[in-house]
């Protein structure tokens, strides 16, 4: 019986201490300073974009695939083709790489993504 009102206790205690210790990490967390906004300074002087816009993985919308396919694939013979796989990859990774071929490591999505054979499924 005495073991069991000890427990009993102990318990008790603790559950009382457990909000004094929670309040003091929220006051700690709540008087740290919130780090200040750095200027961005990957702006291009001539659009307002930052200078990799369309490059890394996740910087397109999806609405701005069709124009950034069009510049990639403008000096293949098989048009229909690369511009179909480039919007496809395009909409997964909301990338294009510049050019017109290769540069597909800055895209990683874009550049790791693989047909069933192994080949790249992006132009």
């Amino acid at each position: 019986m005495a073991t069991t009102l000890t427990i009993v206790m102990l318990f008790l205690v603790a559950m009382l201490l457990l909000p004094l210790k929670n309040h003091a990490e929220i006051i700690d967390a709540a008087t740290t300073e919130a780090p200040a906004p750095q200027p961005n300074t990957n702006i291009s002087t001539s659009n307002h974009f930052p200078i990799n816009h369309g490059i890394t993985e996740g910087s397109l919308k999806p609405t701005e695939c069709g124009p950034r396919c069009t510049t990639r694939c403008s000096k293949t013979q098989y048009k229909k083709p690369c511009l179909f796989f480039c919007q496809k990859c395009c909409a997964k990774c909301l990338c294009v790489p510049p050019g017109t071929y290769g540069n597909k490591q800055v895209c990683p999505c874009y550049n790791n993504w693989k047909t069933k054979r192994g080949g790249p499924k992006c132009p």
